[in-house]
């Protein structure tokens, strides 16, 4: 089969890295998010688009939110770039998604659908080890090490009322993403509240069946 071009929504928490990087793999696809296409193409030529600057390492480097038509062109050509993909992150709004359909023709859009309620309860129980970075949760992954246990904090982003605040700007923004794709025929909805092992079969079973 030829190589799939899949798009993933869901909020945060919902598990788009773990199943992102288990396409990667069983596809043969690249894993392209806007974080990462930014960072690989930071020194691109953006001065005929009459923004602030020329290039976007300037506006990362001041600090600067980059512009949505800048992240727009740094996708294309990403996704030129690619046989086939997995897009994590983009697009966050119903302007980006009309973009994106200029850019090319997805084979599915996977929506990895998961309630509030445990969404909430994922994030608050994330721990992260500050001497390694390393991420666990109090009940889904506790360190074996006591140690490691007494030193865990929680990363100001994982507070309860900072979880909301995503998840309301995640439904804000994206969710009449979901709605144009659901509308464009292309949108799958995989349960996943289902344990990560499960969530793949299905997101493994849809792909295959859209591709």
């Amino acid at each position: 089969m030829a190589q799939p071009r899949i798009l993933i929504l869901g909020a945060p928490g919902a598990g788009k890295g773990t199943q992102s990087a288990k396409i990667t793999e069983e596809f043969d696809v690249n894993h392209i998010t806007t974080g990462d296409a930014l960072r690989a193409n930071k020194d691109m030529d953006i001065s005929d688009m009459d923004t602030e600057y020329d290039t976007p390492r300037e506006y990362m480097d001041q600090g600067e939110l980059v512009p949505d038509e800048v992240v727009n062109a740094i996708v294309d050509e990403a996704l030129n770039q690619a046989d086939g993909f997995v897009l994590d992150g983009y697009p966050r709004n119903l302007e980006q998604a009309k973009e994106l359909e200029d850019m090319t023709d997805l084979d599915v859009a996977l929506y990895l659908d998961v309630s509030e309620e445990e969404l909430i309860h994922r994030l608050t129980g994330r721990r992260m080890d500050p001497e390694t970075g390393d991420i666990y949760h109090v009940e889904y992954n506790p360190p074996e090490d006591p140690e490691v246990e007494e030193r865990l904090e929680q990363r100001d982003d994982d507070t309860e009322e900072t979880v909301k605040e995503r998840l309301r700007v995640f439904r804000e923004n994206t969710e009449p993403v979901i709605e144009y794709y659901e509308d464009e025929g292309v949108l799958e909805r995989v349960e996943g509240e289902q344990a990560p092992d499960e969530v793949w079969e299905d997101v493994k079973t849809t792909i295959e069946d859209a591709a």
